[in-house]
């Protein structure tokens, strides 16, 4: 067997259980194959059987008091993955699906996303079988003291610098971040993602939809084209959604269709972003009552249709991991879609993946794609370390750049590798290769 056929038949051995973890390592590894068979130095060093590894896991409970007095108890994790090119950095996730295997595939993913950034971060990721929905403000509270007062020992601005994830935003990380402070005495940029008037940094709000739409943007402009005049649908409607949304409505495209969990919107005439934004993220209500406001739109309940069902140019994926399905792949592309941007973190599913570049439809990868939001918290950062606060203005400049950044990176990795235009391969490749580089130059540690 080839070097990397072993590292995988020792991961499936090892981690059968995790079925994400698998999923998302050995779509890295098949990616990696054609450098670690072209050069001899990474089996030399045992590159690969270090890069699937964690350097550290941290699972410990969480108990908390609910409104009704009764203790619960909770699992927490951080999964510390790669720290070759600086601190740990990922969010928190708080969901009922939140375990081991989706951690490390997630903090596995964030290692060469990170590495992308061309920004000083690592890889790592953290979370807790916890759901925020229907708790109250002092539940919600009182579990994200209980998780810090554990996890507060294993993280710092220069060890570990959390942020939030789906199920942790603002006020999650508030809270958090307020027992983190009062634990260890001191005001740190530990967090990212912190309010305008304690550290946080303007646009990390909009980064990752703003980042996605950047990425195709710039794949776009390279082929003479532009979004103007697409029609563009997307999976969701948080905060990444949204922004893409409004990123591409900005640039000239028509966003057709948007989705949450119970089913889907389709509006020819364009969805009406402040509709949107009002019933999601002030009123934080299903989607269906988009139409109580615009009677020339459809919704479609979950079971009877997909929001991949509507035809479109772009396609952007911006839910949860696995949501886009073989048979949505087919669809997209009997629909001619040219493009599909992952906003959101594995959204793929391999076969639909490979299904839809077989049918040459550009796919950019999420650890490529959706970097923007930890390129912004890098950014924050370093407002932090400076004591400094950016404009919005020159924060999404920088972000522009990076994405510009990470898709000629990406682009020249796959032109290199004879993978032209497989812009997965790229991204495994470019981002690996800052990894590795900084392991080896640092010993077998």
């Amino acid at each position: 067997m080839s070097y990397v056929d072993n590292i995988i038949a020792g991961i499936e051995k090892k981690d059968a259980g995790q079925p994400e973890f698998l999923q998302a390592s050995k779509e890295v590894l098949e990616s990696l194959r054609i450098i670690a068979d072209r050069d001899s130095v990474y089996e030399k060093v045992g590159l690969l059987e270090r890069l699937v590894e964690p350097e550290r896991i941290i699972v410990f409970r969480i108990p908390w008091v609910d409104d009704s007095g009764k203790v619960q108890v909770n699992r927490g994790y951080r999964v510390q993955y790669n720290s070759a090119i600086g601190p740990y950095k990922g969010g928190i996730r708080f969901h009922p699906s939140v375990n081991l295997s989706i951690m490390k595939f997630l903090a596995f993913e964030q290692t060469f996303k990170n590495s992308l950034t061309g920004l000083p971060m690592g890889g790592g990721k953290g979370g807790a079988d916890f759901d925020p929905k229907g708790k109250s403000d002092n539940e919600v509270m009182r579990f994200c003291q209980s998780f810090i007062n554990e996890l507060y020992r294993h993280i710092g601005p220069d060890t570990d610098v959390p942020a939030g994830d789906i199920g942790v935003g603002a006020r999650e990380v508030g809270f958090m971040y307020g027992q983190y402070k009062r634990l260890v005495n001191n005001f740190t940029g530990t967090f990212t993602g912190k309010g305008i008037g304690w550290g946080g940094s303007l646009g990390r709000t909009e980064a990752t939809g703003y980042g996605l739409v950047y990425i195709v943007e710039e794949y776009l402009n390279k082929k003479g084209d532009s979004f103007k005049g697409k029609k563009v649908t997307i999976s969701g409607s948080g905060n990444v959604a949204i922004f893409a949304a409004q990123k591409a409505a900005s640039f000239g495209a028509t966003v057709i269709a948007m989705s949450d969990s119970n089913g889907y919107i389709c509006h020819k005439a364009g969805i009406n972003l402040d509709t949107m934004k009002d019933i999601k993220l002030v009123k934080r209500e299903r989607i269906s009552k988009y139409v109580e406001v615009h009677k020339d739109a459809v919704y479609t309940e979950t079971g009877k249709g997909r929001v991949w069902d509507v035809a479109c140019d772009i396609a952007l994926p911006c839910a949860t991991q696995n949501e886009l399905l073989l048979e949505d792949a087919k669809k997209l592309a009997d629909n001619n879609c040219k493009i599909v941007g992952e906003g959101a973190n594995m959204p793929t599913t391999l076969e639909a993946t490979e299904l839809l570049l077989s049918k040459g439809v550009a796919f950019f990868p999420g650890k490529a794609a959706n970097a923007g939001g930890v390129s912004t918290s890098g950014l924050e950062m370093s407002q932090n370390s400076a004591r400094l606060s950016w404009p919005f203005e020159e924060v999404d400049a920088k972000l522009k750049n990076i994405m510009a950044g990470i898709f000629r990176s990406m682009d020249d990795a796959a032109r290199e590798y004879g993978k032209e235009g497989n812009f997965i391969v790229g991204a495994n490749i470019a981002g690996f290769k800052k990894v590795a580089k900084a392991m080896m130059d640092q010993g077998v540690v």
